[in-house]
């Protein structure tokens, strides 16, 4: 589908080409399970590509839980971050918004979770299961709108390069798979070409999950991405950090990823 019939697309992806033209610095934010870090990588690893201001964070579990906590937004005003892209969370994180805003940060919310009545104060909000929503399928997981995110940011820059985009689609397969949203439509078109893609040329993290699992040699299925690759991406947020997992997604070194 196209990606500007989500609600806010147009302010989210005209906030990302401001702060792109006016170099601020940009914090890409993410939940520590799959879907978040898969989400983080993919728009950390599309946006690298034409911008250097961008670093990504993952909260910790025991120490800041779920969602945007008050210890990330100081870390991003002391370095200086005027915009905070946030993956698979926020949706409801009013306060900590209201927090940044006073500081000067503007968000955008990447989130597929149901919103409450109240909604944060940030710049723009892409939800596909927002009230009001336009767009066709409601079921994307937390990667799967950052994908149309980067999408519309792709079509607003005239940039082309399809493959540079749908190279990205095996973060995307792995987290429609883990996050068990539901296998149709949009998620099952998408699963469809990055599970052809971890077949054929996966990102360099997976393509080291891969041999670990000893998959390398045979086809791999949804079934081996939920109970093989999934839970060894779920592991480094559940056990560490989930900055590991984001590290090996997009390292560019296959010996430092294995």
């Amino acid at each position: 589908h196209d990606p500007f019939l989500m609600k806010d697309m147009d302010k989210a992806v005209d906030r990302l080409n401001m702060a792109m033209g006016a170099k601020e610095k940009i914090l890409v934010y993410g939940d520590y399970d799959v879907d978040g870090t898969t989400a983080v990588s993919l728009v950390y690893k599309y946006l690298r590509n034409y911008y250097s201001h961008i670093e990504y964070y993952i909260p910790t579990r025991d120490e800041e839980g779920y969602g945007i906590s008050i210890k990330s937004i100081d870390y991003a005003a002391s370095i200086g971050v005027k915009l905070i892209i946030v993956l698979d969370c926020g949706i409801k994180a009013i306060d900590e918004i209201h927090y940044a805003k006073e500081k000067g940060i503007d968000f955008i919310i990447c989130d597929h979770h149901v919103p409450d009545d109240v909604l944060p104060e940030a710049y723009a909000i892409l939800n596909p299961k927002m009230e009001g929503n336009t767009y066709p399928y409601p079921h994307l997981c937390g990667c799967g709108v950052g994908f149309k995110f980067m999408q519309a940011f792709a079509k607003s820059n005239g940039l082309t390069n399809q493959n540079e985009l749908y190279s990205l689609l095996d973060l995307v397969a792995v987290s429609i798979a883990a996050d068990i949203v539901p296998m149709t439509g949009e998620n099952r078109i998408m699963t469809y070409h990055g599970l052809k893609r971890l077949n054929s040329n996966p990102n360099l993290g997976l393509k080291s999950i891969i041999k670990i699992c000893n998959l390398a040699n045979r086809e791999i299925t949804i079934s081996d991405v939920i109970f093989k690759i999934g839970p060894r991406i779920n592991a480094s947020g559940r056990m560490q950090s989930g900055m590991e997992a984001v590290d090996l997604l997009t390292t560019k070194d296959l010996n430092e990823a294995y």
